[in-house]
């Protein structure tokens, strides 16, 4: 299920915190149990079982935070963890007799040897690897979308998807600017363009470079300083003016410009 508004909602301000970055790790995961528990009823389900292991992660996954996580969503006697339940306290599933708890598991720690085995043993190949995690705990991303939140704590979704892509720079005026990196950068941002939301789009118009984008726009010298930045970090020769087409919501128009100044596009940059 895509819950992104739901998700974005909590991420503003999330009952428990944050983790080192812009991880709200126990928000999360209650917010994942709740909207599954919610369900039940619909798919005549009895209970809601994940995939947690006791120890795995230090933040989210101690036996208090696991207690705090299922009281949180609302579904506390619902859940179960049948990686590690027989290392937590009996839930009431297994009272009741709906699960048999001797045939649940007591895996703990950070090792993923005893899953890796257990997928073998289930003719389990495609899964995801062990290493990695979710992009908010990631210090670049976090410290672009605090940067955001600072400037535009109405940030829809779509602006902190684009935090995912290309440079991110902040002008003197407040605008955000996105230039991309490289032709998967360019597709991405030309992809998340929104006219309808006013995005000021440039690219240049006779040499190859990035597709740079001021979501929900700016005015006449932000278009310009976009322009430049564009110009600098494409193939365009050093020194001249260079044209850059403006598409500004659904109008259309070219800015001649040279290449910013690389120490003010340093000072820009977030």
């Amino acid at each position: 299920m895509n819950i992104t508004d739901e998700h974005l909602a909590m991420l503003r301000a999330p009952r428990y915190g944050f983790g080192r970055n812009m991880n709200p790790c126990l928000d999360c995961h209650a917010l994942m149990l709740r909207i599954a528990g919610d369900r039940l009823k619909a798919m005549n389900a009895a209970f809601i079982a994940t995939g947690e292991v006791l120890g795995q992660r230090p933040m989210s996954q101690n036996k208090q935070s696991l207690y705090v996580v299922a009281k949180h969503s609302g579904y506390l006697p619902l859940v179960l963890r049948p990686l590690s339940a027989r290392l937590l306290p009996e839930t009431e599933l297994e009272q009741r007799g709906l699960v048999d708890r001797t045939r649940l598991l007591d895996i703990e720690g950070r090792s993923r040897k005893r899953q890796m085995a257990l997928a073998e043993h289930y003719g389990i190949t495609r899964y995801p690897a062990p290493a990695g995690g979710c992009l908010l705990t990631d210090p670049m991303f976090s410290k672009r979308l605090r940067e955001l939140f600072a400037h535009r704590p109405d940030a829809s979704a779509r602006e902190i998807e684009l935090l995912k892509h290309g440079r991110h720079f902040r002008l003197p005026g407040g605008e955000r600017v996105v230039v991309g990196r490289d032709q998967r950068d360019n597709l991405a941002i030309e992809h998340l363009r929104a006219e309808e939301e006013g995005d000021c789009f440039l690219k240049m118009d006779a040499f190859p470079g990035p597709s740079v984008l001021i979501p929900r726009g700016g005015g006449e010298e932000a278009c310009r300083r976009a322009a430049s930045l564009c110009v600098l970090y494409g193939d365009a020769p050093g020194g001249v003016p260079v044209r850059v087409q403006c598409r500004r919501g659904n109008q259309d128009g070219t800015i001649s410009v040279t290449a910013a100044d690389r120490q003010d596009a340093e000072a820009w940059i977030v």
